[in-house]
């Protein structure tokens, strides 16, 4: 598609999907408690994202790449995803995901439920299994921003036709940058700082703020 009426970004994890897919790779390594009280930390904005990315996946560091297919087989998609994005699509707008997550895992999930583009991080791996690194540069709150406004240009929407659905610190830029910014089952900073705040945990409650 080269254009499009309008763009909705949504965050992936606890947005998209109802889990936070780190923790479930922390599942495979036996540490999840620590992984997931840093997740907590840095989607309250406590913590800088990158440097609390880099601990986190270090911790995952002989996961086996096999373990991927557990992972994805153990995703929750958020009640109503599918009816946004079809909604999205009936009214001739285009569905972004850009997430502090991974490829490995949102490449499957992403066009099962509708997504039509999507930007992640990615793990580095060898000898088949997690180096505990990531590869490449950190997707954090200033690239979700970025992408947010990027896919814009290239559809040609304009700024207040984009909107973005977050629910952690890491949204906030994308959500500033978008014409309208969803705080969507989120952290108290994030309901502060949106345009709306949509308590239940239903996507189809944004269908009726669609253009």
């Amino acid at each position: 598609m080269t254009s499009a009426r309008f763009l909705v970004v949504l965050d992936a994890d606890s947005t998209l999907i109802r889990n936070e897919v780190i923790e479930l790779l922390a599942d495979e390594a036996g540490r999840r408690a620590e992984v997931q009280a840093a997740t907590e930390a840095a989607m309250r904005g406590e913590v800088d994202f990158a440097t609390s990315l880099r601990s986190r996946v270090a911790a995952l560091a002989g996961v086996p790449i096999t373990a991927f297919a557990r992972v994805r087989s153990r995703i929750e998609p958020t009640p109503g995803v599918q009816e946004l994005t079809a909604a999205v699509h009936e009214r001739g707008g285009v569905v972004g995901v850009v997430s502090g997550g991974f490829h490995e895992i949102l490449d499957a999930v992403a066009p099962a439920l509708g997504v039509d583009r999507w930007r992640a991080n990615r793990l580095e791996m060898a000898d088949g299994a997690l180096s505990g690194r990531v590869d490449g540069e950190i997707v954090d709150a200033a690239a979700k921003a970025a992408s947010l406004q990027l896919w814009a240009a290239e559809l040609g929407v304009p700024p207040h036709a984009t909107i973005a659905i977050g629910d952690g610190a890491n949204d906030l830029q994308m959500m500033a940058a978008a014409g309208l910014g969803i705080a969507f089952n989120a952290k108290p900073a994030v309901r502060a700082a949106a345009s709306l705040v949509v308590g239940p945990v239903d996507l189809a409650q944004v269908i009726p703020l669609l253009p």
